[in-house]
């Protein structure tokens, strides 16, 4: 017998995902000593707290089924008990041990264990495999389970697959394993245990608080778990280490997609500015270059303000602008590219006489009557087209939909002209949207996150444009 020889597998069911905020609503146990089965325990528990209908119909437990079960509190002996000096055995093992060790945390009480982590042995065992989740599990070994989502019904999988390892493997190779899945990860020692097992598998935001829970950074990914688990990693040098050494707690938001998380993200950095992040830029200060009809004299573009505008009202505009640092050093990029006069464009001050870039044999003269100003404003359009602002796909507004597979949330997002209108959580979210329509405010870190995720065709699929 190569698995330690006291064992108590265990599933806690619970209100969501994080241990810090969430509640534990069902427990399950099975006792294993030296291979059999001793004891057998499971109760509903009384969260305290009303449980979210998306946890509801996923798990089956009701607000109704709990409402006369015992607290926590009513049960810990009982848990403690059962537990004893037990190895602490669960899929994704740290998610539950941090629940009940939260749990105990409430009623003032510490608790520690030792964790084996099926998915860890799983994956140590089956490293040909990419999944080791439990439904995973219960499809590749044909186990069987009367009761996925509650606790007993995963807890008696957990045993199915225990008695499989061991009959399978030799005793060497089962222990070496168990030491593997019984390693902990590296962690910020005053991080909470079962945080990051808790984070899921989908796409979303997150959020690094420090001491006193300041916000530190906000980030995201289309898999929260991957990549808050990477801020950790003994790899990580320089201000991402020191970064990593101040994280207290971990919070997020499950998004619909990519498109939501990618909204989301720009929202939240705008109104919560954490330090750790890159300063937003606001928007607002956003402006094009517009060449001015039938001047002679320069300079002859003007800048037009773009942000908080209506696109509608631009006419024909080039580029898009936070400084005039940035204006001018794209305008003297093609003055030297496409021999473009810089006093015509602004750049350089006179009037009369030579511009210095002719002197130099970099303009084509137009500022010392060698070429025309129609011929010279002709090619400063040219050049000015490929830094024009992109033509919106379609005739008017549209919705972008989004479900994600891993939660069955969904995302409705109205976009016209390049501007986000507003966004809602369901259809009838989306119509009410619909009947109050705000009005179109360009956002320059919007236009720049729809161009690109736009680009993907097969985000297009998602598109319905809406009869304007």
């Amino acid at each position: 017998m190569s698995l330690p020889e006291s064992l108590v597998l265990i599933d806690v069911e619970t209100t969501g995902a994080n241990p810090v905020r969430d509640r534990v609503t069902e427990i399950a146990v099975l006792r294993i000593e030296r291979g059999e089965i001793v004891e057998r325990w499971e109760s509903l528990v009384n969260p305290e707290c009303p449980i979210p209908s998306l946890i509801q119909r996923l798990i089956g437990i009701t607000d109704e089924m709990v409402a006369g079960a015992p607290t926590f509190a009513n049960v810990a002996d009982e848990v403690r008990a059962r537990l004893g000096s037990a190895v602490f055995v669960a899929h994704n093992a740290r998610f539950d041990y941090g629940f009940i060790r939260s749990e105990f945390t409430r009623i003032g009480q510490s608790f520690d264990a030792p964790v084996l982590c099926t998915v860890k042995l799983s994956r140590a065992l089956y490293p040909e495999h990419h999944r080791h989740g439990l439904d995973a599990l219960i499809a590749r070994h044909s186990f069987t389970c009367d009761a996925r989502h509650r606790a007993m019904g995963d807890t008696e999988v957990l045993w199915q697959f225990a008695r499989l390892v061991t009959d399978v493997f030799p005793a060497d190779v089962l222990a070496r394993a168990v030491e593997r899945a019984m390693k902990q990860p590296v962690r910020p020692a005053e991080l909470p245990v079962g945080v990051l097992e808790g984070l899921p598998e989908a796409p979303g935001v997150y959020f690094l608080y420090g001491d006193n829970d300041q916000l530190l950074y906000i980030g995201r990914s289309a898999s929260l778990r991957a990549r808050v688990t990477e801020h950790f990693s003994p790899s990580v040098k320089g201000k991402d280490a020191d970064l990593a050494r101040r994280v207290r707690r971990v919070d997020w938001e499950e998004s619909a997609g990519e498109l939501t998380t990618l909204l989301r993200e720009a929202e939240l950095l705008r109104s919560r500015r954490p330090p750790h992040n890159r300063p937003a830029s606001g928007g607002d200060e956003a402006f094009g270059l517009q060449m001015i009809p039938g001047r002679k004299r320069p300079p002859i573009l003007q800048r037009v303000v773009l942000g908080g505008s209506d696109p509608a009202a631009w006419g024909d505009v080039h580029g898009a602008f936070r400084t005039r640092k940035e204006a001018d050093n794209l305008l003297r990029e093609l003055a030297h590219a496409y021999q473009l006069c810089p006093r015509r464009l602004g750049l350089e001050h006179g009037s009369n006489g030579a511009c210095s870039a002719h002197l130099a044999k970099r303009c084509a003269g137009v500022c010392a009557g060698k070429e025309s100003i129609t011929a010279h404003d002709e090619r400063l359009l040219g050049a000015l087209g490929a830094v024009r602002l992109r033509a919106w796909p379609w005739p008017g507004a549209v919705v972008v939909t989004e479900r994600c597979a891993h939660s069955g949330s969904e995302a409705f997002h109205l976009l016209d002209r390049w501007c986000h209108l507003g966004s809602a959580d369901s259809p009838d979210g989306l119509a009410q949207l619909r009947a109050k329509l705000p009005s179109r405010r360009f956002d320059l870190d919007i236009y720049r996150i729809l161009v690109r995720w736009l680009a993907a065709d097969a985000h297009h699929r998602a598109v319905t444009p809406l009869d304007n």
